[in-house]
């Protein structure tokens, strides 16, 4: 992670808060430093959320799919061979 932090207020629900110190001293580590650490996952998981759905949109609009009807008929046709 970059030393070069910048400072950032925000407001929270009291449960939240009261969730956050409970956090922190059960962990023995900063309330910043887990707010920082839940962003920066939910930033992650965002982004390759964000980056799949746009690499399935252009797979969309190059014809790269499975029409529905074809996944069902073979689906049917494996689940009657079971």
């Amino acid at each position: 992670m970059a030393t070069n932090k910048n400072m950032m207020s925000l407001r929270l629900p009291e449960e939240t808060k009261t969730k956050l110190e409970l956090l922190a001293d059960a962990t023995d580590r900063t309330k910043s430093t887990l707010v920082l650490e839940a962003i920066d996952n939910y930033l992650d998981v965002q982004s390759w959320q964000i980056a799949a759905i746009q690499e399935g949109i252009k797979q969309l609009d190059n014809g790269e799919f499975v029409a529905f009807e074809d996944v069902k008929a073979k689906w049917l046709n494996k689940k009657a061979t079971n």
